[in-house]
């Protein structure tokens, strides 16, 4: 059997393929520069059914954010041995690969992730070719689910938000005194998901001309920071996937027509592509 997973910094998708149904099932996301072996562990111990963990897996192929270093992907395929001691094969690669695989298959393209955070390359049908860097939420991710949300928080705390907006997202977050959300920020876990986690308000208020200008704000400085990067980048298809991508599909699409470039597929999650393409023969 083979264990694949899909992880972005907030969730992670799996998939058991046995002989007979694929078996889904989702955890935390394990990005690891946010955590270590024994925490990832532990999450999975609780996370992954026991059916799962007791399967007679083989090979797992974790995909993954944050494993941009043979270090980086060692944190997390530590975590996968204790779990899964019985899998004889643990293969760690960054979750980029996982979006070109589903996205293009063996075709040459461009690929992105906007979810939490941002990635993108190029990929010649194999393997990728370029990257961009995103510089994490400190100095970039552009146009991903933290960048959303840090425009928001920044205009709330700033009171630059809408009135009627304000006091919703004053009464949805109780956030309390600027220090506090600062503390939260420097001081406390993963701060890239407590970013993130304002661009649902975003998403569900997308009616309000200021939400459709924040949106299109961050998905600009990504056309403009990072997409624009690329060599010829207007001779490829824009193809993602992630959860800002698929939900703001829409105004991701004007965007990139605003930077001449058309669209190609936009997918939420890329972990039914996967199963396909492990499925294929010679898939990798």
């Amino acid at each position: 059997m083979l264990l694949l997973a899909d992880g972005g910094s907030t969730t992670c998708s799996w998939c058991l393929l046995n002989a007979a149904n694929p078996v889904y099932f989702s955890t935390e996301g394990y990005n690891p520069y946010f955590w270590d072996t024994p925490a990832i562990a532990a999450s999975l111990a609780r996370g992954v059914p026991a059916a799962v963990r007791q399967a007679p897996i083989s090979a797992i192929y974790y995909y993954g954010s944050g494993v941009l270093s043979p270090a980086k992907a060692e944190v997390v395929a530590g975590a996968l041995r204790q779990v899964f001691p019985q899998a004889r094969q643990v293969h760690v690669a960054e979750d980029l690969l996982a979006a070109a695989r589903a996205l293009l298959g063996h075709q040459p393209g461009f690929a992105a992730i906007l979810g939490t955070g941002t990635n993108s390359c190029l990929y010649d049908g194999q393997r990728i070719t370029q990257v961009v860097e995103s510089l994490g939420y400190s100095l970039g991710d552009e146009g991903s689910g933290t960048s959303i949300g840090r425009i928001l928080l920044r205009d709330y705390l700033r009171g630059r938000l809408p009135e009627n907006l304000a006091d919703e997202f004053k009464e949805t977050y109780q956030l309390g005194e600027v220090s506090e959300v600062l503390d939260r920020l420097y001081n406390q876990t993963l701060p890239n998901r407590f970013l993130a986690g304002f661009a649902r308000f975003a998403g569900q208020h997308y009616a309000e001309p200021y939400c459709q200008a924040v949106v299109g704000e961050a998905f600009d400085a990504f056309f403009a920071q990072i997409v624009t990067q690329y060599p010829d980048y207007q001779n490829y298809t824009f193809n993602c996937v992630g959860s800002i991508s698929y939900h703001f599909r829409e105004a991701l699409a004007a965007a990139a027509a605003r930077h001449g470039m058309a669209v190609g597929q936009m997918l939420e999650t890329p972990i039914e592509a996967l199963v396909r393409h492990h499925l294929a023969p010679n898939p990798e």
